[in-house]
């Protein structure tokens, strides 16, 4: 019994082996069952748009048109980045939009292909252009990194192993129960929690990188995290959430800052906004 339940998840895990893509920014293989755009992107922008018919898309407005403008800024230096470092089509496939959304959650949110959308109740705590360039950077950098793709290629393997399990225990169910009951919590904590936390701190330097070369202070990244943990009542300990907690970030934003204005003088940037 023991080998078959090996050999199921052995063959449940083949799909993986064979599913890198490079990450330009960070040189290194990432899981993506979606290898081709024209699979994955048609999906989200067909999500996108179904999301804003569903929603107040707000529009000529000072807010809105701000949004749209920091986000073509940065969207551009992530194209010079990426045109310079060896990756001169990498964007050819993106349909850049950028949305401000009526609703009081703190919240924006991207989708592949470069489909973006703000809430506006992240408007206080980002306070300025420069504020929105930071939360922009960060969401253009989940797009550029296919995080998305990513994520939905580690939720498959996750349901493939948990199927793999169970065909495997069919025969002894109070095995498939003590199988399912640690598999939940151990692939929750130990892998999917901790990838979302990775994603999350590298979307945090790349777009710090890019907003610093789209003209804007990447010392301001920090100050609006110091906002928004004032503005956040709630701490989830961080191995309990899907994001590195507020002083994790903050922290991190202010040892990476000096290095995001370096790379932005390679593109003639010295002074920010």
């Amino acid at each position: 019994m023991k080998k078959n339940i090996i050999y199921i998840i052995f063959f449940a895990l083949i799909p993986s082996i064979y599913s890198c893509k490079v990450n330009p920014f960070t040189g290194k293989n990432t899981l993506n069952m979606y290898q081709s755009n024209d699979q994955l992107y048609p999906m989200a922008f067909q999500e996108y748009n179904k999301f804003l018919s569903e929603h107040k898309v707000i529009t000529n407005t000072k807010e809105s048109q701000l949004i749209t403008t920091v986000g073509k800024k940065i969207a551009i230096a992530a194209d010079k980045w990426l045109k310079a470092n060896g990756y001169p089509n990498y964007l050819k496939d993106y349909r850049w939009e950028f949305n401000l959304v009526e609703d009081k959650t703190v919240n924006a949110w991207c989708m592949p292909g470069g489909k973006i959308v703000f809430y506006t109740g992240i408007l206080p705590i980002t306070q300025s252009e420069t504020g929105i360039a930071v939360v922009m950077g960060h969401e253009i950098a989940h797009a550029l990194a296919d995080h998305g793709a990513q994520r939905m290629s580690v939720g498959a393997l996750q349901q493939a192993v948990a199927i793999a399990g169970n065909v495997a225990l069919s025969e002894n169910e109070i095995k498939r129960q003590k199988f399912n009951a640690v598999y939940g919590i151990g692939s929750t904590l130990g892998v999917m929690l901790p990838f979302s936390r990775s994603h999350e701190t590298e979307a945090d330097k790349i777009g710090l990188m890019i907003m610093a070369i789209a003209g804007y202070n990447p010392d301001e990244a920090a100050k609006l995290w110091m906002r928004m943990k004032a503005n956040n009542s709630t701490h989830t300990p961080e191995f309990l959430s899907t994001h590195p907690s507020n002083d994790t970030r903050i922290k991190n934003l202010k040892s990476w800052a000096a290095d995001a204005k370096t790379e932005a003088s390679k593109f003639g940037v010295s002074s920010f906004k």
